[in-house]
């Protein structure tokens, strides 16, 4: 069955790349005007250094308004990142 168009606008997604890493970031309608938003790190020169399956993370304190859930998605990505890779001097 293919997704009709309200399907579609239910999901909303946005890639940032940071230090060679692709950050996912998925935002799913939890009221009207809010988000859940869930995070997936892919890429880099070490992909086994992203442990465990590397799938989605979903992200806490939330629902967020769309400005707000990419922010937290792009930063918790961010964090994520420079944790195994360590800080950008």
């Amino acid at each position: 069955m293919l997704p009709t168009d309200n399907d579609m606008e239910a999901v909303m997604r946005r890639m940032i790349t940071y230090r060679g890493f692709e950050i996912h970031v998925e935002l799913t309608p939890a009221t009207q005007d809010t988000f859940d938003v869930a995070v997936q790190i892919k890429g880099g020169t070490n992909p086994e250094a992203l442990g465990g399956k590397g799938g989605q993370v979903l992200l806490r304190n939330g629902p967020f308004t769309e400005r707000w859930a990419y922010l937290v998605g792009e930063v918790a990505g961010q964090a994520a990142i420079d944790a195994l890779l360590g800080s950008v001097d």
